[in-house]
């Protein structure tokens, strides 16, 4: 259930048009009253349609409604003192009779402050029913004993109401917020988005667009040239002293009824898109290095590739790091990480492949949510995430093929655990919005996972397959040495081959496979995962620096001599079964 006072009006007669009314796109049915702060109020739902006679009950209930107002002076009287409020059940909501409404209308302006029904006095109110799914309550703000109403945190109280009535009515209960979502878009702007055909209204599309513009920058020059070659208009905010106190931004077709571009503030964007909030991102990265926190060592990769498969590499090192820091870390460092964990979501979205493109955005447009919260961050320890980010963006878009695809997919595995870690995080600090969407964008990286994983995937499982008989025995006695608990499980996984040709590839490089299985298993829990097999083969392959794309690596790893031998790497030496040319 979710309730939204709208803005306030002056036109009493105006709003109960509408509410009576077709609707914009003729989507009200049977428009009547189902409670009101008098039972002998006139309904003109009731009346009949298109006469005279409706038309007088319109007026009639307006000038009840705002008799109260001639109690008082000029002075006391609002301009705008028309308070609506809309009360909406999700979809999957059973439909509510018309009395349990009415409870409804009742229970929300007692809770709102419009209506007092222990003392006997409060506003005029009136709730109509025109779907199925909603009510909307007007109210005129003037009491009949001349006070005004308290109004001071109505929202706040009226969102506090619809969790108890959700579960007294048996519907599907919401998480209570905590005033650090970012502002949703008006109802003006989803109808206009409707009839242009956007997918999202400007404010979401601005949101998104800024947010993955800020995602690794390092300064405020950087910040608005992305803006500008995002094609976004760009309006600057100065003091007198030339010192930059703001910005809005506009999208070049969203042009208001005078053809003027329509500009968002980029706090009225999210809270922490503001400029103040985005410089802050800044701190601790001009080669400081902050103390207290052993996160905050120098980012060193671990991978000298190029191009966006390296790019790929040292992100997955770094969001390996940040889910050991988020478990374990304290809740400021912890906080700065998971903010940063967006930005890497947000630039992996942006250079991501055509067939993970829209999982990797849906799933920062999901998480999102869960960058922020009350627990205020602690900038600069966060400096490996935010390079991961910036990595990303400047290595370009990957193909999604070969050592770009694996390690796509490699990537996606890890960040997964990275959201998980951040949910889990969440919900011990109860911020249960946060930590719903956490799980939300855990699902869509679970789908880009399943688009990314096939291909490497496939050619690990031909590799594995392709190991002799004994070969695959005494990797299979590896995996029970070291995960006895688990070993019966992954040996019948369709990944278990796959899992055989990286164990027999850590082996060639000279290193003891059950040691680093066990090692990468006890890293951190595998059961969210959906394979366990597909878990432990990237990890294996990250620790030991194993090429993410099986192609990459010997035809036949089983045969290579490890690398401490020579001055040959497995990826040189041809194999044995084939004579040397």
């Amino acid at each position: 259930m979710i309730p939204r006072i709208h803005k306030r009006g002056s036109r009493t007669v105006g709003l109960l048009y509408y509410l009576y009314g077709p609707g914009d796109a003729e989507e009200h049915v049977d428009p009547h009253l189902v409670a009101s702060w008098d039972h002998s109020a006139p309904d003109p739902g009731r009346a009949p349609h298109a006469t005279h006679k409706q038309f007088q009950q319109l007026q009639q209930l307006q000038q009840l409604l705002d008799q109260p107002l001639a109690l008082l002076s000029d002075k006391q009287r609002k301009k705008k003192h028309v308070w609506h409020l809309s009360v909406r059940n999700g979809p999957t909501d059973r439909i509510l009779t018309d009395d349990e409404w009415a409870d409804v209308a009742r229970r929300m302006v007692a809770a709102a402050g419009i209506d007092d029904p222990d003392q006997g006095a409060g506003c005029r109110w009136v709730a109509v029913r025109h779907a199925d799914d909603h009510i909307h309550i007007l109210a005129t703000l003037a009491r009949e004993d001349g006070y005004r109403p308290d109004l001071d945190s109505d929202a706040a109280r009226v969102q506090a109401e619809a969790r108890v009535l959700e579960k007294e009515l048996g519907l599907r209960c919401l998480n209570p917020g905590d005033k650090t979502a970012a502002k949703r878009p008006t109802s003006a702007e989803r109808h206009k988005a409707d009839r242009q055909g956007r997918e999202r209204t400007p404010r979401e599309e601005l949101r998104e667009t800024v947010r993955r513009a800020v995602a690794g920058t390092t300064s405020e020059t950087e910040f608005f040239d992305r803006l500008a070659a995002a094609g976004l208009l760009i309006r600057k905010r100065t003091a007198p002293s030339g010192d930059l106190l703001g910005y809005k931004v506009a999208l070049t077709d969203d042009r208001n009824k005078d053809g003027e571009p329509v500009f968002y503030a980029g706090s009225s964007l999210a809270p922490d898109l503001s400029l103040p909030r985005i410089l802050e991102r800044f701190s601790g990265e001009n080669g400081t290095v902050p103390t207290g926190d052993a996160s905050a060592a120098p980012y060193t990769p671990r991978s000298a590739a190029p191009g966006p498969a390296g790019a790929r590499r040292r992100a997955t090192s770094a969001a390996w790091q940040a889910v050991l820091v988020i478990e374990h870390g304290s809740a400021a460092v912890a906080a700065a990480h998971i903010a940063a964990a967006g930005e890497v979501l947000d630039a992996l979205a942006t250079t991501s492949a055509a067939h993970t493109r829209r999982q990797l955005s849906e799933a920062a447009f999901a998480y999102e949510r869960a960058s922020r919260s009350h627990v205020r961050a602690e900038r600069g320890h966060n400096r490996a995430l935010r390079q991961a980010a910036a990595d990303l963006i400047r290595s370009g878009p990957a193909l999604g093929r070969g050592e770009d695809g694996a390690t796509t997919a490699m990537l996606i595995d890890t960040v997964f655990f990275l959201v998980t870690a951040v949910a889990h995080w969440h919900g011990r600090k109860e911020h249960a919005q946060q930590a719903d969407a956490a799980r939300q964008a855990a699902e869509h990286l679970r789908a880009a996972y399943r688009a990314a994983a096939p291909g490497p995937m496939a050619a690990l499982h031909h590799r594995g397959r392709r190991l002799a008989r004994p070969q695959q025995r005494k990797h299979a006695a590896h995996v029970r040495q070291a995960l006895p608990d688990i070993a019966e499980q992954i040996l019948v996984e369709p990944g278990w081959h796959a899992l055989a040709a990286t164990l027999a590839e850590v082996e060639a490089i000279g290193q003891s496979p059950a040691e680093l299985l066990e090692r990468a298993y006890r890293r951190r829990e595998v059961e969210t995962a959906g394979s366990v097999s597909d878990v432990l083969v990237w990890r294996l392959r990250r620790m030991a620096d194993l090429p993410a794309d099986a192609t990459a690596s010997t035809e036949n790893p089983s045969t290579a001599r490890p690398a401490s031998r020579g001055t040959r790497t497995p990826t040189q030496r041809a194999p044995r079964s084939r004579p040397a040319r």
